[in-house]
């Protein structure tokens, strides 16, 4: 199988990294590391998930993992602080970000639709279940007090998008009023789990232009 992106192409067959067909050097647990999170790219992937599949039943320190990040990092000229490639995702793991072509991710029919906006950070929605919680796992990872482990679930089916509540012990919020049943979100809505405050946003089509002075 092989991986294009931007000027780079990962062969799993052979091996091997190219940038315009010229080899790059990797190390095994480098290639291994940009290989999981290439193929895992329809979401950020945890360091413990990170660990177990790099060093399974060994007990390694996290300066490892970092490391090879760093290593994959030079060999695609990337920088942590303006990702085009591999992005941290703070106290939780990384994520591949750059559009991959030749191959299918591991969730294939999930496309970014809408998005949820906590301060400076943008979290992505797909089609689909999107659980919010504190759980590794979930497609909305939030650390902070008052977020239950699977809060609570958006859910974008043909366009429409709601939300309900997983039981969570301190509720989850939409502009205001508590959530008992599942209700449609709209551009622009408040939504609130624990002491995060969030915002529903549905982004314009790419195709759409501003008309200037009736021109």
């Amino acid at each position: 199988m092989t991986y294009r992106f931007d000027r780079f192409a990962l062969d799993t067959d052979t091996r091997r990294l190219l940038r315009d067909g010229q080899e790059l050097h990797l190390s095994p647990k480098a290639f291994d590391l940009l290989r999981l999170l290439i193929e895992g790219r329809a979401r950020a992937l945890a360091r413990s998930d990170l660990h177990d599949q790099l060093w399974p039943e060994t007990h390694v320190e996290d300066t490892n993992l970092a490391g090879l990040v760093a290593e994959v990092r030079r060999a695609l000229g990337d920088s942590p602080d303006e990702p085009r490639f591999v992005r941290t995702m703070h106290r939780f793991g990384y994520w591949f970000i750059a559009s991959v072509d030749g191959a299918q991710a591991q969730e294939p029919s999930r496309q970014i639709r809408y998005w949820l906006i906590w301060d400076t950070r943008q979290l992505p929605l797909f089609d689909g279940e999107n659980v919010i919680g504190r759980a590794a796992d979930a497609a909305v990872w939030l650390e902070a007090q008052g977020v239950s482990r699977y809060h609570a679930r958006v859910r974008l089916d043909g366009g429409r998008a709601t939300i309900e509540d997983l039981s969570s012990k301190n509720g989850t919020f939409v502009n205001g009023e508590r959530l008992t049943v599942p209700v449609t979100l709209n551009d622009g809505d408040q939504i609130r789990v624990g002491a995060i405050v969030m915002l529903f946003r549905i982004p314009p089509p790419a195709e759409t232009t501003d008309t200037l002075g009736g021109v």
